[in-house]
């Protein structure tokens, strides 16, 4: 299903939307953990983009198998790839929650005082915060060696075979 568009590999052209927004996707939803100001104003854009993101992750790694039948086995990039959704949804689901609880903190009730009872209290914020921070970390290190190990499948033989220059 995910093989071929106009005789082009699907695998590359997802690779590179995920290579892009689940980087955007990371480094939103630490802005979001580090600046509570942002998480109503930027937060639903940081939880759209990681959702997007997530979404491309087995659209990519399906796709990575289709060209794997054709081209061979890629070896460590295969398992890299597969676990890399793993690491996503923590980033996706933790940022929703950033955003559900600044904007049920903000809520306020009809003559314009905060409710009370709808008050997250604070160590429960700063936990997932935290959580945030450490699941984009995490993912920020599983694309890099996702990328890493793909462009060493498929660069590697070339690169190392190409003659060298010399300056003759």
């Amino acid at each position: 299903m995910f093989d071929l568009i106009n005789g082009l590999p699907v695998h590359p052209l997802v690779v590179h939307a995920v290579v892009v927004l689940l980087p955007l996707a990371i480094l939103g939803t630490i802005a979001l953990a580090v600046r509570p100001a942002w998480r109503i104003s930027y937060g639903p854009l940081v939880v759209a983009v990681a959702a997007v993101a997530t979404a491309l992750v087995p659209v990519a790694t399906s796709s990575g198998e289709a060209l794997e039948k054709r081209v061979g086995d890629p070896g460590e990039h295969a398992a890299l790839g597969d676990q890399l959704l793993w690491f996503a949804l923590p980033v996706l689901v933790l940022s929703l929650v950033l955003v559900v609880l600044a904007r049920r903190d903000r809520s306020r009730t009809a003559d314009g005082t905060e409710s009370t009872s709808s008050r997250t209290p604070a160590r429960a914020t700063t936990a997932v915060a935290v959580l945030a921070v450490l699941a984009s970390l995490a993912c920020a290190v599983q694309v890099y060696r996702v990328g890493d190990s793909g462009a060493k499948a498929v660069w590697s033989d070339q690169v190392s075979a190409a003659p060298s220059s010399t300056g003759d």
